[in-house]
């Protein structure tokens, strides 16, 4: 599934490529792709793109008449653009936007599990009402973290990877936070001093800021359907690493399964809170 990183490039890349194109026609594929009243979709018929945004992993396309469109991608969803309709021909494309410049804006997704959300603004959406902070958000500080922390019975991955304390880090960057704070995943957050959660909230900017510039790690290619190659999956320090030696200490990289993930540590460098 693609985290914030990724999503934020694609966001990039289409304010980039599409700018504030209006959706001129609209063909829909494969109508479960729609998660609202498909009789409302069809408001999207002649709007213009304002602005591109996300919340957590999910894209926002600003629409005019105060109208909203998130996407959240899922497990293989991406976005293809083209020049001509013949293009957009193949089986995996489930959702055909044509565009007032003569692009077409294709969703394209093997596995069927995006989903489309229409609503006017103001309007609530199960959704994104129960995502928590932004990673980058200014109200989020060491402080609040560290509350949120001693309210917590989760492990360390598993906090990072609920969505309703802060949203947009998937499996990857929840790998690597672990990583650099040299905590065992499953160390419990409510043990984490308040020092620790300062440097918690350090990692997590950084590591994800640091991902963005680099256009993610697109390990599954979530936007190369843009012209964009992530990068960051060479800057890595764990994931994806395991029987390969740690970069600070030569240890070898472990792979565990920790609540159905695949989870890779240091087993010397992230020793604290390991149950083994």
């Amino acid at each position: 599934m693609p985290e914030l990183p990724e999503v934020e490039t694609v966001v990039r890349t289409l304010e980039k490529q599409i700018a504030n194109d209006v959706i001129t026609a609209l063909e829909i594929r494969y109508p479960k792709v729609i998660a609202t009243d498909p009789d409302q979709f069809q408001e999207i018929l002649g709007k213009q793109i304002l602005a591109y945004k996300r919340r957590g992993k999910y894209l926002q396309f600003m629409l005019s008449d105060d109208y909203i469109l998130y996407v959240h991608l899922r497990m293989e969803g991406k976005f293809y653009i083209y020049e001509n309709s013949e293009d957009t021909y193949s089986k995996h494309i489930h959702l055909v936007m044509k565009l007032q410049s003569g692009k077409y804006l294709c969703y394209h997704d093997t596995r069927k599990f995006g989903r489309f959300y229409l609503v006017k603004q103001g309007t609530s959406l199960q959704e994104i009402d129960k995502l928590g902070y932004e990673p980058f958000q200014e109200e989020l500080t060491p402080k609040i973290l560290y509350t949120m922390c001693h309210n917590s019975k989760e492990d360390l991955k598993t906090f990072l990877l609920n969505q309703e304390h802060i949203c947009g880090i998937g499996n990857i960057y929840a790998n690597e936070v672990c990583y650099h704070m040299q905590l065992h995943p499953r160390y419990k957050v409510n043990k984490l001093t308040q020092k620790e959660c300062h440097d918690l909230l350090h990692y997590i900017r950084i590591i994800l800021n640091e991902a963005i510039q680099h256009g993610g790690t697109t390990i599954r290619s979530y936007t190369s359907s843009l012209g964009v190659t992530g990068l960051f999956q060479l800057q890595v320090k764990v994931h994806g690493k395991e029987n390969e030696e740690c970069v600070a200490c030569g240890t070898l990289i472990k792979k565990i399964m920790l609540h159905q993930r695949g989870t890779y540590y240091c087993p010397n460098c992230q020793r604290r809170g390991s149950r083994s």
